[in-house]
């Protein structure tokens, strides 16, 4: 089985933290979000990831080193492609075009799921789903009796089905897609100014492919700052009892942990209360605070604040003064930090 992640977007909505770190490379829950999501595709495929394609933009070799890195440590061989202009979805799966042959399972590389059941390799595809109240602003698919998918809409603004793409994919003939993307650019076929992958399904669906969907239990988003911090909140809630979000290596001080915690190596928390849902990386410095519900990242330094449904970069160092206060009875008093 070959994997290959188009993740070459830029992640406007993420700024400021996408200035320097490329969006699928923000920790959720002590990791990347990236990695999180190849370890998920890993457990629903019925076979060995063999190979891992990741489709970006001019991150440099340190942010290229980390991806191939994630790739070896799920026994894969990592594959670096480059898409350097936005040109849709369809675009960037073909610009991997060596990587699609045999098997292929196609993900997106900001989205991270839940779900329980395994790929059936016997099926032509495989297109996760989840229903939702308002479709318009994804890719959606219609389905019969027999459970197969009869058509695929590209963001319908009239109602034609609540079943969401989320943008992960499985190909039992990887060298098919890589033909129907191929006819896409060839002959300048476009949807809102892009190339578009639901053309290409459709177009395979028409030739008598059969696809399936296949419906996850919980669909959570990384396009955005507050959707991040609520997806590591939920992550933390689901892996609690599958990881040790602890290290050892931390150093606890009078002070009290809330779970579920991410609490990287080599972190120091003084006279404070974290949790629950904090994720804390490497080497973060934390005295005399209250940090809930926020990501946290390496080699922060938070001192006096009260900080809830946050998130902080690498090496942020944030602190607030002590108060001079006289207050009489009954007073009420807000202090935004």
């Amino acid at each position: 089985m070959k994997l290959i992640i188009p993740m070459a977007g830029m992640g406007k909505r993420m700024r400021p933290h996408t200035l320097v770190t490329p969006k699928p490379l923000i920790p959720v829950a002590g990791k990347p979000i990236v990695q999180r999501l190849v370890e998920d595709i890993a457990k629903v495929v019925d076979e060995q990831i063999t190979e891992i394609a990741f489709v970006i933009g001019r991150f440099g070799t340190e942010a290229e080193n980390h991806l191939l890195s994630i790739a070896e440590k799920l026994g894969a061989k990592g594959k670096i492609f480059y898409q350097d202009e936005p040109l849709g979805t369809a675009h960037a799966i073909l610009c991997a075009a060596p990587c699609l042959t045999g098997r292929v399972t196609v993900a997106f590389a900001d989205t991270l799921f839940k779900a329980d059941f395994k790929i059936n390799a016997r099926h032509d595809g495989t297109i996760w789903v989840q229903k939702i109240e308002d479709p318009r602003a994804f890719g959606v698919v219609k389905v019969n009796a027999d459970n197969i998918i009869t058509d695929f809409v590209e963001k319908p603004q009239d109602f034609v089905s609540d079943l969401a793409i989320i943008g992960i994919y499985y190909f039992k003939d990887g060298e098919n897609l890589k033909n129907e993307l191929q006819y896409l650019i060839d002959n300048n076929i476009r949807e809102k100014g892009e190339y578009q992958l639901t053309n290409a399904l459709e177009n395979m669906k028409n030739k008598g492919m059969r696809f399936t969907p296949g419906e996850i239990s919980e669909w959570l988003d990384c396009g955005n700052k507050n959707s991040t911090v609520f997806t590591n909140q939920r992550i933390l809630a689901i892996k609690e009892n599958e990881e040790s979000l602890v290290d050892p290596s931390a150093v606890f001080q009078n002070s009290v942990l809330i779970p579920p915690c991410y609490i990287g190596p080599g972190c120091v928390i003084k006279n404070s209360v974290v949790g629950p849902y904090l994720s804390a990386g490497e080497n973060c410095v934390i005295t005399d605070s209250r940090i809930s519900n926020s990501i946290i990242q390496a080699g922060s330094k938070l001192h006096g604040v009260h900080v809830a449904q946050s998130m902080l970069g690498n090496s942020v160092e944030l602190s607030s003064k002590a108060l001079d206060l006289s207050l009489g009875d009954y007073s009420v008093q807000h202090i935004a930090h």
